[in-house]
């Protein structure tokens, strides 16, 4: 019989089908009671074939999933549990979970045949039986129920106690007094180390005892290395649950920052900084747990996840339990989820709008995905304009009020409204643009749109009076005023009329002689104002009478008695406030000789504050943060503890799954490969393909990993020296493995591994174990197509990539001496040798049509550019320790995104200095510090240097830290030089005049400046430039043009330089995409050009 879900062709027989109902309305059950629905199903479950009750299951489950009513079936289908077709047995299955609850007296007849399907061979139908039997809501069941899930919880199949794991609510919900039972049960569920059942069994902890913390403490670690392999929705429980669990077994790594910020107010007593030292020796220097670094490094991955929810819970993880100059890694993840549904939109900008209160920095690099697009809904515009009032600093004011221009016109006109507000909070919050905001807010009143008008007027008020809090001169906006009185005539809104006269009283000894017409106009429409103008009129009649009673008295008196009939009881009641003190008769109050202090007070100004700054009490990707209001069952965030619990509760567990193999030994492993690996014959170049992309995807994710965490470079000691037990055994494995092979076969068996990251090799290293097994046959095979040969015809690229990776290895080798320090090959020492564009020009062909013979006089040779030295710590400050410091221009070995800085340390003590190095560090929000090797000890007039690197984030705020010796410690600061910031970008010329059409307009800098004489050859100009700036000279066809090229270290935002030389002048433009750097960049080479 054919037919399909949706019962498209009724039947023409029985006429049972919805077919006949919706054809004939009038045999409706409304109307018919003898009418017999779904006869034909029916007729088709009780049938003895199996494919007409695979026919009628399918329909069934088809109206189920429709939405339409089939609980009239539930006798029919509950009749067919004992069906041997599986298909149909499943089906069944389906439909009773959906109907059991409502239909419970029909399923308790057949709980034998549930419980018989508990012990069948198919883990699906065993599954299916358990959900069942858990769906039927009925008390008297709860022990079978119980002894289900207790046997299902050992069951072989990972799917049927994940399904146990769900029933462990439903029965708690049924019935609370098995809460003790349960809790033995989700223990062993816990203990499960299949990924399919853990976010399962940490959803029941959480919904039935999520106070009994204690027993994560032995999982803990588990859960954490299973985290990126359990599925999206388990993931997004486990995350949450870990950091209520972070929250209360670790202490607050940001507890330093704070208190330190608390104390700066203090530096200049004496005393208090004596305490202040006293108190820093007493208290330990802050170690992050082994296992809280754990749980942040293995949820890193997580951001990467195609779900939105699981990338929200791992960003309110750092958020909530992260150091602070780590929680910049989540701002990309969010802002790529900025690209999903209008609805995910909603619940990241509402995250992101708390999170960039405090944390401006995370966000500001990606200010542009902030813009608001026309086809953006009004409430997403009104949380990115939110989010871009929370980002404006002094730096990027100018390019979000730009922003802020245009949304002003748009035809939203609630999204209008908060444009102008968003201008006044930037204008509060940031003194220097103040008038500027009022001034465009001024122009913004003779605009057409009404809205715009009154709204404009009342952020004006709120910045004239937050103005007069801060006693600017008063006689600065008595045009406004005057201007904003002229205006009551045609304004409507009753807000803004309320606003003007509000701001005429309050400034009426300004406007002495507006004023009083004023209220004689309004004293006109009083009948016909709203209520709130009313209550301003009344109080601009007594602050006038106060101040000016022989014009206004008998105005005042006017207004009084109009008021004293009004319907509102408010205004009624403020008249008979007011005439008792402004008007008193034959006995006056006593409250009356005081009426000038009372009204003409100062006002306190009002305070312009995002409205997600008390949605911080909520955890974030919380319902409740979201509503701004406790929702039900939300669990508050536990505080830090102040001293953290025993951490020895965590080691109760088993081995890792992944072993980690001791990691020196991967070093030496590492070295050997590299070694035999170039001298491998053409034969092997597709096993050399496949390594160098192992090499590849190695080097990403170590490179990922150096942006967030600078622990993550010093893995081994940090994980050494907290794990000691875990390390033992794991060495100790590794160890019994390889003592299987000797001598030739073990030192095989190390060339042949693949080169991949630590990392990597830590995580397979089962891997490794069982390919050095099956090596063993193969060995013997292998060697002669492996067997070193010089190659005949070898590939040009092949040979670029080995000779750089081979001069990149020799480079890093002789640049450093001992300590660190740098040293230079040739050249006087100290010197840098300016980029040199001699490596791309070999490659570029001369016959090009395009250049001339006299193209080449426009490039300069590499000169020697001596590099500045700037004073870090002098003999006086440093008690004799003398440091000052200079930026190499070199790639630095910890990471392409740092700064490398290199530190001369001279000892003017009589004794020696010893233990220099590193201390605490105050970072700005995406900065990063990698410390130099500890000095040990520098002796009497002697000198060493070393070399560390500085992520400034291209920025150019200051990077402070302490600076620590045995028994001192110094707060020094260092500051880049924005030409440091760059770093020499390749290119042809046509490239950069392309790419300079392109950073026109707000991101070109220009102007012209005289040479002087000494400065006009083409070697001082390339020497000029060189020395602010770290770039490359990019060849030119025009002697009298010098272009040069580079990139900011940090985010590869591409910066070009271009000198026009004329007679005496040049013209020098600077086009960078950041501005900040661009305008900088172009005021220090000005300045070196007009130096004598």
């Amino acid at each position: 019989m054919s037919g399909g879900y949706a019962n498209e062709k009724p039947p023409s027989s029985t006429g049972s089908a919805e077919g006949d109902l919706t054809a004939d309305p009038a045999s409706s059950g409304f109307f018919n009671t003898d009418f017999k629905r779904h006869e034909d199903l029916k007729t088709m479950l009780d049938s003895n074939r199996d494919n007409q009750k695979l026919e009628a299951m399918k329909r069934i489950v088809g109206m189920v999933a429709k939405g339409k009513d089939a609980s009239d079936l539930f006798p029919a289908v509950v009749k067919n549990v004992v069906c041997k077709n599986l298909e149909v047995k499943k089906l069944v299955y389906v439909y009773l979970t959906r109907y059991a609850e409502e239909q419970q007296d029909l399923a308790l007849l057949s709980i034998s045949t549930f419980q018989r399907a508990l012990k069948d061979p198919n883990q699906l139908i065993r599954a299916s039986a358990l959900r069942v039997l858990s769906s039927i809501r009925v008390p008297m069941i709860s022990p079978i129920m119980m002894l289900a899930i207790k046997e299902a919880v050992n069951d072989m199949s990972p799917y049927v106690r994940k399904t146990a794991a769900h029933g462990i609510p439903k029965l708690y919900s049924l019935d609370p007094e098995n809460k003790e039972q349960l809790v033995e049960v989700i223990e062993k569920l816990l203990a499960d180390k299949t990924t399919l059942v853990a976010g399962s069994a940490i959803q029941a902890f959480e919904e039935v005892c999520p106070e009994r913390i204690d027993l994560i403490h032995k999982n803990y670690r588990k859960l954490c290395n299973l985290l990126v392999d359990v599925e999206e929705w388990g993931q997004v429980v486990i995350v949450n649950m870990l950091t209520r669990y972070a929250r209360t077994q670790f202490i607050n790594p940001n507890k330093t920052d704070s208190s330190k910020e608390n104390k700066s107010f203090y530096e200049d007593s004496e005393k208090e900084e004596e305490e202040e030292e006293e108190r820093e020796k007493k208290e330990p220097t802050y170690v992050m747990d082994t296992d809280h670094r754990l749980l942040l490094r293995q949820a890193k991955p997580l951001l990467n996840s195609r779900n939105s929810a699981v990338v929200m819970s791992v960003a309110q993880l750092y958020y909530h339990c992260a150091p602070k100059a780590e929680v910049g890694v989540v701002a990309k993840s969010l802002i790529r989820l900025l690209r999903s549904h209008k609805e995910v939109q909603y619940i990241v900008l509402s995250n992101i709008a708390t999170m960039s209160i405090d944390r401006k920095g995370m966000f500001e690099p990606f200010l542009k995905s902030f813009y608001i697009r026309s086809s953006d809904p009004t409430h997403i515009k009104l949380l990115k304009l939110e989010i871009l009032t929370n980002l404006a600093t002094e730096t990027n004011i100018s390019t979000i009020l730009r922003e802020l221009q245009t949304y002003v016109t748009s035809n939203d006109k609630e999204f209008a409204a908060a444009t102008i507000q968003a201008i006044g909070r930037c204008a509060s919050n940031i003194a220097e643009i103040t008038d500027t905001c009022l001034n465009g807010l001024v122009h913004l009143m003779s605009n057409r749109d009404e809205s715009v008008v009154a709204e404009s007027v009342v952020v004006i008020k709120k910045l004239l009076q937050m103005q007069r809090e801060e006693e600017t001169k008063p006689s600065e906006h008595k045009d406004i005023i005057k201007h904003m009185a002229k205006m009551v005539d045609t304004i409507t809104v009753p807000m803004a009329r309320a606003s003007i006269l509000w701001l005429i009283g309050e400034y009426s000894e300004r406007v002495p002689k507006i004023a009083p017409d004023v209220l004689r106009k309004m004293a006109k429409t009083f009948i016909n104002e709203e209520d709130i103008v009313k209550l301003q009129i009344i109080n601009l009649a007594a602050k006038l009478c106060i101040t000016n009673p022989k014009q206004t008295k008998l105005l005042c008196q006017y207004v009084f008695n109009l008021a004293k009939y009004d319907q509102n009881y408010d205004i009624r009641d403020r008249c008979r406030f007011l005439r008792q003190m402004i008007l008193p008769g034959e006995k006056p109050s006593a409250l009356a000789k005081y009426a000038k202090k009372i009204f003409l007070a100062t006002k306190p100004a009002p305070v312009l504050e995002s409205k997600f700054k008390d949605r911080e009490q909520f955890q974030l990707g919380t319902l409740s943060h979201i509503l701004n209001t406790r929702a039900t069952g939300y669990q508050e965030l536990p505080d830090w503890p102040e001293v953290a619990p025993d951490s020895s509760v965590r080691n109760m567990e088993l081995p890792s799954l992944f072993d980690e193999p001791s990691k020196p030994k991967v070093r030496d492993r590492k070295k050997v490969v590299k070694k035999e690996k170039s001298f491998y014959s053409d034969e092997s170049s597709s096993v050399d393909e496949t390594e160098s992309s192992e090499d590849e995807d190695s080097d990403e994710e170590s490179d990922d990993e150096a942006e967030s965490d600078n622990e993550e470079v010093d893995e081994s000691s940090d994980e050494k020296s907290s794990s000691e037990e875990e390390s033992e055994e794991e060495d100790s494995d590794l160890d019994e493995k390889l003592a299987k092979f000797t001598g030739k076969k073990k030192e095989e068996v190390k060339v042949k591994r693949p080169v991949e990251s630590d990392e990597s090799l830590d995580e397979d290293s089962d891997d490794e174990d069982s390919s050095v097994e099956d090596s063993d046959e193969s060995e013997e095979e292998v060697k002669p197509k492996y067997k070193p040969q010089p190659k005949k015809q070898p590939k040009t690229k092949e040979k670029e990539i080995s000779k750089k990776k081979e001069d990149l290895l020799l480079d890093l080798d002789d640049a450093f001496g001992p300590n660190g320090a740098l040293t230079s090959s040739t050249g006087t020492p100290g010197d840098m040798l300016t980029p040199s564009m001699a490596g791309s020009l070999s490659n570029m062909s001369i016959s090009d049509k395009g250049m001339s013979a006299t193209s080449s006089m426009s490039f300069v040779q590499p000169t020697q550019i001596v590099p500045k030295t700037y004073e870090l710590l002098n003999k006086i400050s440093g008690n004799g320790l003398c440091v000052s410091y200079k930026f190499t221009r070199t790639i630095s070995v910890f990471s392409p995104k740092m700064v490398s800085i290199e530190l001369m340390f001279t000892n003017n003590k009589d004794d020696a200095i010893s233990a220099i190095k590193i201390g605490d560090k105050k970072l700005q929000p995406g900065m990063e510090i990698q410390d130099f090797p500890e000095i040990d000890s520098l002796g009497n007039g002697a000198t060493t240097t070393a070399v560390f690197s500085i992520n400034f984030n291209d920025t150019t705020q200051p990077a402070k830290f302490d600076l620590c010796t045995m028994d001192q410690k110094f707060n020094v600061s260092i500051t880049a030089p924005v030409g440091e910031l760059l770093q020499p970008h390749t290119m042809s010329e046509g490239e950069f005049t392309s790419q300079q059409g392109k950073l026109g307009g707000m991101n070109e800098n220009s102007g012209m400046v005289k040479l002087p004489e000494n400065k006009r050859d083409s070697t001082s100009i390339c020497k000029c430039v060189h020395t602010v700036a770290n770039v490359i000279q990019i060849p030119s066809q025009s002697t009298q043009l010098f272009q040069f090229a580079a990139q900011t270290v940090a985010t590869n935002t591409l910066t070009l330089i271009s000198i026009k030389k004329t007679d005496d002048s040049a013209k020098v433009t600077v086009n960078c995409e950041k501005m900040v750097i661009g305008s900088m960049l172009f005021k220090d080479l000005k300045s070196i050009f007009v130096k004598e």
